[in-house]
């Protein structure tokens, strides 16, 4: 969080600098920490509300309930709470921002179409998400990056409308700023994107080994990644905002293998069949 005020801050320097008024700094630091605090309480809510999700009891949902509360006391967690998406492609996610306020939520169609040791191995993925806090630093990730981008929007808006009179009152100092300030708000959205990215590909190796450890059986969630992967269709009330969140990309437009370097760095996810053969390379070492 210290980190995220002193990005947003150095942001709103430049950019203050180069329009010359304070006003935007001061206005920056103030909506950050207010689009922070708010993220960071709320952004559970408004994700499972823009996915659909209903939450289920364990009179709803015994065996599925039961399998997040067997894993979740296997890992030393509270038992999160268990939401349901009403759709028929399979998949699933977890979001919150700490173990005693997460969820774990699953299509309708994760249930019919996998294996009891295959869900085992999907609820392991997502309580390792959890367990790892992978679901509070993603929260932050996707709050700060929004941020960077609505920054670097008003600036480009507000630089190109301004009607300043530049032989008068633009010197050679607040030239450079503004030349800095548009190569930082065209370059900043990327770079923060390709971040928010690389660190989301890297979780997701991470909840994978330790969701196999979790069910010591890596064969249950490859398996289920295999299984996921090759269902063609796309998760309805999935976007690109929320894509990172769940265990393959529920949009099925970024998991295609054979695809280029560059393409991979705008990858939610890591390569499916890369992360089924470590898997099963756990599976052979175990």
């Amino acid at each position: 969080m210290g980190g995220f005020v002193i990005v947003i801050t150095i942001l709103g320097w430049v950019f203050s600098a180069a329009l010359q008024s304070t006003a935007i700094l001061y206005g920056a630091v103030a909506f950050s920490l207010i689009y922070a605090w708010t993220s960071y309480y709320y952004s559970d809510k408004m994700v499972l509300a823009v996915s659909k999700a209903r939450e289920v009891q364990k009179k709803d949902a015994p065996e599925l309930y039961r399998i997040v509360e067997n894993l979740a006391i296997t890992a030393g967690l509270p038992t999160p709470k268990v939401y349901i998406i009403n759709d028929s492609a399979p998949n699933a996610f977890a979001t919150g921002r700490d173990p005693q306020h997460a969820v774990v939520a699953v299509t309708t169609g994760i249930l019919d179409k996998l294996e009891k040791v295959e869900l085992e191995g999907v609820i392991a993925h997502e309580l390792s998400h959890v367990g790892n806090y992978d679901i509070r630093m993603m929260s932050l990730i996707v709050v700060l990056v929004s941020i960077i981008v609505l920054l670097s929007d008003w600036f480009l808006r507000i630089s190109f409308w301004s009607s300043r009179d530049n032989d008068s009152n633009s010197g050679q100092s607040q030239l450079i700023m503004m030349a800095i300030g548009i190569f930082l708000a065209i370059l900043s959205p990327i770079i923060g994107m390709m971040l928010q990215l690389a660190v989301s590909r890297k979780r997701e190796y991470l909840a994978d080994a330790s969701g196999a450890l979790l069910t010591r059986y890596p064969e249950g969630l490859a398996r289920a990644l295999q299984k996921i992967e090759a269902d063609q269709e796309p998760l309805e009330e999935a976007n690109k905002a929320t894509a990172n969140l769940y265990i393959i990309n529920p949009l099925k437009g970024d998991t295609k293998q054979g695809r280029s370097w560059f393409a991979g760095l705008f990858s939610t996810h890591p390569p499916t069949a890369e992360r089924i053969k470590r898997l099963k390379e756990m599976e052979t070492n175990a």
